[in-house]
């Protein structure tokens, strides 16, 4: 067991020939973006890195590409059928994600005799390219980029569901115990894993996480302290009963790096870090659910009208109301440019003016939260998100939307103490006196604590 402590790091050996690694994150820019700072890890190491991207999302790595200009990127060509698209199922996309594409990937890398490939690291939605890997000779690491706490419970689940007669969803929100992280309120696990053992989904979801702990090893995107917990759970020989789980590597935390260039314009900033200068330091709330965190128009009505309630300031990202968070326009780019004054409140905009603002789909979120004037954050508690807020050092208002982000509201809010919950999200609908208790309660708590730190009178 000493051999599978979660203390052991992962480390690299050099040879006298150059190495490669290749980078298989699936569809999505949630996990392209941590798979890149991944890279930088191993390029920090003396690696040649390759990643490989599937269509049709290739557009979303282009300013992920313009940052990291030593990794090369490899797009899959347009004729590999494209993951699917659907309005039902949160993950359908990922499930069916064409895994064998990178073949000629590794092969071309496999047999140049002037590199020697060192290893294949794919996303977990990818398990099947282990199958690639192993017919030609070449180590696997999965690189799993959930929480360590929800990684604990996933691999916990396929044992769960072979007990199931009817599904987990007829257990309502009754708390399932795991090894590892407080008790799970059943409706909090993935959707998917919610439905009968014997649907086909449940069954390929189920299948991926007991593939996806099949390779040499697990890179983590954690750090210790933060799920010590969880971690010694998963190099405990009872997590999961007659199976010996691969060595979990803690490779974390990889939050991008927000440091200013020196030599860019004031005018080169985004306009919201403009406006934070402007800020009381930790005076500021910022809401942003992620790239596929969309509300209904009248859920959009809902926060405004918060905020405005609250009369804190406030940093807001809002992207264009859909019906679903797969609608293919959004990832290709074809959507119109967002009417604000259509989606809000009348006069909301010009009442919020100096006090708040609005950007219109995306902001420098690493940068926004370790700016000085941000005082909490309101997130869908995606991992990588949450992690940009550990290590931003604000608290969070945790108002979870979809796969498994539930499960890391519980972590958050009841094992790590970085969060408290927006009430309403189990019925698809956070009331506007809901929004404004919540800012008020964060602003003005942690506004409080800041007075009293910069007065020396501590905590």
């Amino acid at each position: 067991m000493a051999n599978r402590t979660p203390r052991r790091q992962f480390h690299l050996n050099n040879r006298d020939m150059k190495q490669s690694v290749i980078l298989y994150p699936s569809a999505g820019i949630g996990h392209v973006i941590p798979m890149a700072e991944l890279a930088k890890v191993f390029i920090n190491h003396g690696f040649d890195v390759t990643m490989v991207i599937v269509p049709p999302f290739s557009g979303q790595f282009k300013r992920v590409a313009a940052a990291t200009p030593s990794i090369s990127f490899h797009v899959l060509p347009p004729d590999v059928p494209p993951p699917s698209m659907s309005s039902r199922r949160t993950s359908h996309h990922l499930t069916t994600s064409p895994a064998p594409a990178p073949a000629s990937t590794v092969t071309l890398h496999a047999e140049d005799p002037a590199t020697h490939l060192h290893s294949l690291v794919i996303d977990m939605f990818c398990a099947d390219a282990i199958d690639v890997a192993a017919r030609l000779g070449v180590p696997v690491y999965t690189f799993a980029l959930s929480s360590a706490s929800a990684l604990a419970v996933l691999t916990q689940i396929p044992a769960l569901l072979a007990t199931s007669q009817t599904g987990l969803k007829e257990l309502g929100d009754r708390p399932l115990e795991f090894l590892g992280v407080p008790p799970m309120p059943a409706s909090h696990l993935i959707a998917e894993l919610l439905e009968h053992p014997e649907e086909e989904l449940c069954k390929t979801m189920a299948s991926i996480f007991r593939r996806g702990m099949d390779t040499r090893g697990v890179l983590v995107n954690t750090f210790q302290s933060l799920e010590i917990r969880a971690l010694q759970a998963l190099s405990d020989p009872q997590c999961v009963l007659g199976k010996v789980l691969p060595p979990i590597y803690c490779v974390g935390p990889l939050v991008g790096n927000s440091a200013r260039d020196p030599r860019a314009r004031a005018d080169e900033r985004h306009e919201c870090l403009r406006w934070l200068d402007a800020q009381p330091e930790r005076s500021v709330v910022f809401l942003c659910f992620g790239s596929m965190g969309v509300f209904s128009q009248e859920q959009l009505k809902e926060i405004a009208t918060g905020l405005d309630m609250s009369g804190h300031r406030f940093l807001w990202v809002v992207r264009r109301p859909a019906s679903s968070i797969y609608d293919p326009k959004r990832f290709l780019g074809q959507q119109p440019k967002l009417d604000l004054d259509a989606v809000l409140p009348e006069g909301f905009l010009e009442r919020a003016r100096g006090r708040g603002l609005v950007v219109r789909s995306w902001a420098p979120q690493v940068e926004v939260l370790q700016h000085p004037a941000t005082g909490s954050f309101a997130t869908h508690c995606g991992w990588n998100s949450m992690l940009e807020g550990v290590m931003a050092g604000v608290p969070m208002l945790c108002w979870q939307l979809y796969a498994e982000q539930k499960m890391n509201k519980v972590f958050m809010t009841q094992d790590m103490g970085v969060g408290v919950e927006m009430e309403g999200y189990q019925t698809g609908f956070v009331k506007a006196e809901v929004v404004e208790g919540k800012v008020g309660l964060v602003i003005t708590q942690i506004f409080c604590v800041f007075k009293k730190k910069k007065a020396g009178d501590g905590i």
